[in-house]
């Protein structure tokens, strides 16, 4: 007999140290995962080279220990996944859904950056591989906080890049074939990713693979508004005292209080959270950090 098992996860790039909006959604992950009675993995998308700092995958799971977001079974990281990724790619080449694109920048900016058509005269040493996407093709999305999105793929990104001109791995293939391997069935991850997930969609059905359910959390804004990122010396997270931090990423996903019994250490914190979280609660609206004080607020919507 077949038990299904929930399965949630959280992906960084190993770009830098992982910042408050990083935590907030590896934190509604957990919490996602944990509600439901399942697994909860970790994956370090390590398939960009040039903008990986070394050592930052290990202080990422250090800080993550620190909050006590412990993943079940081993971390994974897709630099030892290049089989699967070709595997899938050679798929998509054999059923004529992917093919070789000649086209220079030049080419794609003088389209609008959309590919829909190569030209003739182009023929190069290393080209990209893309995904061949139907005239018409309309993906939705019914994601668990902004609700029902719908998305125009050819119109939108046009024949999308699956391998990249330099060897390297497209995120959303890789990101496709590695949900569907860790048996991933819900993915709580930013909202700068919603529009990615109808390509997504797209691939998972293409490769016959199931579609897990999407929820995307509103993104986590520098006191200047712009999105935190690892890359650009983004202010860390202090892992030394982990409680206050918890309560207010807590408050910034829209959760009811809890009693002051769970406010003693993280321990008791994230044992009250699990059954007291509510994904639904997380607002669409976007966050806003104060950097000066450590504190956030809900900003516009970008």
């Amino acid at each position: 007999m077949f038990n299904f098992v929930a399965c949630g996860r959280f992906a960084p790039s190993p770009t830098g140290p992982l910042h408050a909006g990083s935590l907030l959604t590896a934190l509604a992950s957990w919490l996602q995962a944990r509600q439901a009675g399942g697994v909860w993995r970790v994956r370090i998308e390590d398939l960009d080279p040039p903008r990986e700092v070394p050592g930052a995958a290990q202080r990422q799971l250090a800080t993550l220990a620190a909050f006590g977001l412990h993943p079940d079974g081993e971390v994974v990281y897709q630099s030892q996944r290049h089989h699967l990724y070709a595997a899938a790619l050679d798929r998509l080449m054999a059923d004529g859904l992917a093919f070789e694109c000649h086209c220079s920048r030049s080419d794609l900016a003088a389209s609008g950056g959309i590919h829909r058509r190569c030209r003739p005269d182009r023929r190069r040493p290393d080209p990209a591989i893309r995904l061949r996407v139907p005239d018409g093709c309309t993906i939705a999305v019914e994601d668990a906080i902004h609700g029902r999105i719908e998305q125009r793929v050819d119109l939108a990104v046009g024949d999308f890049v699956l391998r990249r001109s330099d060897g390297l791995w497209a995120y959303q293939l890789a990101v496709v074939v590695d949900d569907a391997a860790q048996g991933v069935t819900t993915v709580v991850r930013g909202a700068d990713l919603l529009d990615s997930t109808p390509r997504q969609i797209l691939l998972q059905r293409l490769l016959g693979l199931p579609t897990p359910a999407y929820a995307h959390v509103p993104l986590l804004l520098g006191a200047d508004g712009r999105k935190l990122s690892k890359s650009d010396a983004a202010l860390p997270v202090d892992g030394t005292s982990p409680l206050p931090t918890l309560i207010r990423l807590w408050e910034l996903l829209g959760q009811a209080p809890l009693p002051a019994s769970a406010l003693r250490c993280p321990k008791a914190f994230l044992d009250a959270a699990v059954p007291a979280f509510r994904l639904d609660h997380i607002p669409r609206t976007l966050a806003c950090l104060d950097s000066g004080r450590g504190s956030a607020h809900p900003g516009g919507a970008r």
